[in-house]
């Protein structure tokens, strides 16, 4: 279930289109703030829900225990 380098080349590209029509930023704090709300932004657009993520999050776990913090709900909630 590695399809990440589409989704995180896709965020890198909108975060690029972003920063790169500021000439020059006035701090890293200035620069830390727009590329926050750009990522506040892109994140709206994440609705599409993962397949089989039941089964990677619990090899995650298995793996990276110590890494991965499961939230056991009955109900299903955004974001993790």
């Amino acid at each position: 279930m590695i399809y990440t380098t589409n989704a995180i080349e896709g965020f890198h590209r909108q975060i690029r289109k972003v920063t790169k029509t500021k000439g020059a930023f006035t701090s890293d704090m200035a620069l830390l703030k727009l590329v926050y709300l750009a990522k506040k932004n892109i994140e709206k657009k994440w609705t599409t829900p993962l397949q089989n993520w039941s089964l990677i999050i619990q090899q995650l776990y298995i793996k990276f225990e110590d890494r991965v913090i499961l939230y056991l709900a009955t109900k299903p909630h955004k974001g993790f």
